[in-house]
């Protein structure tokens, strides 16, 4: 069974950084592509960046590209995302899933972690 368990969010002021976590378990998590994904309140889901299996390709929504970066440690099957330069939009669930992009229909498995950026 696959297992995703995100962690790391919380309330920062805006241009405050964060590091989020992902903990994957039941698959062969250094074969598998990986993605974080975002729900903002009262919207669907959001695409955010995705990473290859080996790390070495990686890619970012418009909206985040050059503020959050996205990596892997396969030794430790986890999955992280660095938050810098954080606005008041980026406010919402972060989550990571398997596969490198979002498709139509894939809900994330775990229960997310929240990201708050309010002064």
């Amino acid at each position: 069974e696959v297992q995703l368990v995100e962690s790391g969010g919380g309330l920062v002021q805006p241009g405050g950084s964060l590091r989020l976590s992902c903990a994957a378990s039941g698959f062969t998590f250094s074969s598998s592509s990986m993605s974080w994904v975002r729900q903002a309140p009262g919207k669907g889901l959001e695409w955010v960046s995705g990473i290859d299996s080996g790390g070495g390709i990686t890619k970012y929504a418009e909206s985040v590209k050059g503020r959050f970066a996205i990596s892997r440690d396969n030794a430790k099957n986890t999955l992280y995302l660095q938050l810098i330069s954080l606005k008041t939009e980026d406010t919402a669930m972060y989550y990571c899933m398997k596969g490198f992009w979002l498709t139509t229909g894939s809900n994330p498995v775990g229960q997310g972690t929240q990201v708050t950026v309010s002064s």
